[in-house]
């Protein structure tokens, strides 16, 4: 059960402190999809929500008028739709706010960068191919079903993002895919890793992005919940990685992703 409050918003374009981005749009506050990695909970302090996170959002109904008076006014920059939330999360359907702000941000020429987990993205491929500068990007933190619903338990189906990137390769649009968080042991294995970045290069993907499971506001907890259920085993392994100085797993890592990366020809740069 998902709480929905239409809201009003003062601004809706932030400055963003994400490399090669300038601006962030975020048309709602939340996301229905609840995974348990999500660092965006927390703005969740912020919002007075009681909620857990995934069971609320916030629909900043005037959004895109806001976003046309910012943009009227704002110097030239790469937008990125979004970074707290899912710029087409299944409300997206109803209520449309990153359509009509893709239109404003279309009227104004801002580049843009795209990040979901959701095909309803090629709802939107004929305002994208107007743009003078797209991106495409789909978060995928593993390629197997199974731990994708333990992790993921209410985004789409891999399947359904692997086709949209190849039609969105087809259409001539850029994409790529934002490879994370790497879950220790679960979504990191050699045959997991071989499986993601060989389905990644067969649908042509200009690169992928990678990053590590970071510990923000609220997601340790949220972690630590999931393992509890699903890998018991594995809490001891999880606090040794993410909370001593001293380890080294994620670095260890990067020249394992590097020489898959390099064996199917497909670009790779990291986040960590």
């Amino acid at each position: 059960m998902v709480i929905v409050k239409e809201v009003l918003c003062k601004s809706v374009l932030s400055r963003s402190g994400i490399s090669a981005v300038d601006y962030a749009v975020n048309p709602y506050r939340g996301c229905e999809h609840g995974c348990v990695y999500c660092y965006a909970r927390f703005i969740q302090r912020f919002t007075g929500h009681m909620e857990k996170w995934g069971e609320f959002v916030d629909v900043k109904i005037n959004a895109p008028q806001v976003l046309a008076r910012e943009l009227s006014k704002a110097p030239e920059g790469v937008v990125m739709l979004s970074s707290v939330t899912d710029p087409y999360q299944p409300l997206e359907k109803k209520y449309e706010l990153t359509r009509k702000c893709l239109q404003r941000l279309l009227t104004y020429r801002f580049p843009i960068s795209i990040l979901t987990k959701s095909s309803l993205v090629l709802r939107d491929i004929d305002l994208l191919k107007e743009f003078p500068e797209c991106e495409v990007g789909f978060t995928i933190t593993t390629i197997n079903e199974e731990a994708r619903k333990k992790c993921e338990p209410r985004s789409s189906p891999v399947e359904e993002r692997l086709t949209a990137l190849e039609e969105l390769h087809e259409r001539g649009i850029r994409t790529y895919v934002f490879l994370g968080p790497m879950l220790p042991y679960i979504t990191d294995t050699t045959d997991g890793l071989r499986n993601m970045i060989q389905s990644f290069a067969k649908v042509n993907v200009d690169y992928v992005s990678v990053d590590r499971l970071n510990m923000r506001w609220g997601v340790w907890a949220s972690v630590v919940d999931f393992l509890k259920q699903h890998y018991p085993d594995l809490i001891p392994a999880y606090k040794q990685i993410l909370w001593s100085r001293s380890s080294s797993y994620f670095e260890e890592l990067k020249p394992k992703i590097l020489r898959l990366c390099m064996d199917y020809g497909v670009k790779c740069e990291f986040c960590y």
